[in-house]
């Protein structure tokens, strides 16, 4: 038994209608207060992974090895796309909102709320850190690795920081990650970058989540 011509097209025509809805209440100034919300727990959940695994790497002796410690804050960023993305546009990331901002994506109006957000999410994520583990792992800060200079950790946090927004302007839906595309690049990018660049850098490509530890 086939399905009509509108039974096939309603759940299409209904997704396009909350794919609207949705872009709508992205730019409803009413709503802004649930988009700063989101973003300051997402930035938080990033954080408290990014951190926390060098942090539970410490406390557990290696259990968490350097692999794990990086896949973790990627699939933590796929997860936040797919259940906040449409919210706040899941930036988490100063780089990202002022990249999305200078590409006029993002009403620079909005921006430094955004970054407030941000930062408080961060900060309570390792004041949690610090709560829970004392300075275990140094909270998880982001140093030069061994034998690498504070000049190469900077060229390298400013190329794999170019590297992720360059993957987030290329699959964002306007000013939004959202999607499985986005999804997929984004976390993937993360998890490459520090597979190859974390004992440089440390790979953190996001400046909350370096001045949150130290602060």
């Amino acid at each position: 038994m086939t399905m009509s011509g509108k039974e096939v097209l309603g759940p299409i025509e209904q997704r396009i209608q909350t794919e609207r809805k949705a872009s709508a209440d992205f730019f409803d100034a009413s709503l802004e207060w649930r988009r700063l919300f989101s973003e300051g727990w997402g930035t938080f959940l990033l954080v408290v992974v990014a951190a926390g695994a060098g942090v539970v790497a410490a406390e557990s002796n290696g259990a968490v090895t350097l692999a794990m410690a990086v896949t973790a804050p990627g699939l933590m960023v796929m997860a936040i796309i797919y259940f906040m993305g449409t919210i706040s546009g899941a930036h988490l990331n100063p780089a990202v909102t002022l990249a999305f901002a200078l590409r006029r994506n993002f009403p620079w109006k909005r921006v430094p709320l955004y970054l407030v957000a941000q930062l408080v999410g961060a900060i309570a994520a390792a004041a949690f850190l610090r709560v829970t583990f004392g300075t275990t792992g140094a909270i998880g800060a982001t140093m030069p690795g061994a034998g690498a200079s504070s000049g190469q950790a900077l060229a390298m946090e400013v190329l794999l920081t170019a590297g992720l927004v360059n993957t987030i302007l290329g699959t964002a839906y306007g000013a939004r990650n959202i999607g499985t595309n986005g999804a997929i690049a984004v976390g993937g990018y993360i998890v490459l970058a520090g597979l190859w660049a974390a004992p440089i850098s440390g790979a953190s490509m996001n400046p909350v989540r370096s001045f949150a530890p130290d602060f």
